[in-house]
């Protein structure tokens, strides 16, 4: 491992996993550099620099607010997240019902025998039959046959050239020895 390796550490925690709420990874630790601007997230998700970026600072290092987002009312805002939090919820109860639905897929399949093995051993028939019925399959398998007949014809002339070869030579020994 090189010095390079040795000295990364990810700011990220994987260990504590992605937060399934917003999908995205938190930083477990500041990897802000000294003098740039720190970034707050509040409570409900907004983000706000404590100070103004320099010009050539690095982008990643600095979070502002987009120019094309409109300005919103407090009264706005609030609906908004509100209105997060409720598709937030949403999301939550759906992933649990998907979770219960496949859990209640795998409870049938066992119980109707059905077992991953099964299910790949299918799978791959399946693809097999695909694949044996294309087109391309089948110009592929008749040039391959075609190539075929014509490697064992020229093997086949090929070693009836030779065995006459060793059949002159044989007899040509022979008359060579009574002659």
């Amino acid at each position: 491992m090189d010095a390079l390796e040795q000295e990364y550490k990810s700011p990220f925690d994987f260990e504590q996993g992605v937060n399934s709420s917003y999908l995205y990874l938190s930083p477990s630790v500041i990897v802000t550099p000294p003098g740039s601007p720190h970034v707050t997230v509040t409570a409900r998700g907004a983000v706000r620099p404590d100070s103004i970026t320099e010009v050539g600072e690095d982008a990643v290092m600095s979070v502002t607010v987009s120019p094309s987002v409109p300005t919103l009312t407090e009264e706005e805002q609030e609906e908004l997240r509100d209105e997060l939090l409720k598709l937030e919820d949403e999301v939550v109860t759906l992933s649990q019902v998907l979770a219960a639905k496949e859990k209640q897929v795998a409870d049938i399949k066992r119980k109707l025998g059905i077992t991953p093995l099964n299910e790949l051993k299918q799978n791959i028939s399946k693809s097999w039959q695909e694949v044996t019925t294309s087109t391309a399959y089948k110009k592929t398998s008749e040039g391959l046959s075609v190539a075929g007949q014509k490697a064992t014809a020229a093997f086949t002339s090929m070693g009836s050239a030779i065995s006459r070869k060793f059949e002159d030579v044989r007899l040509q020994s022979i008359s060579n020895y009574f002659g």
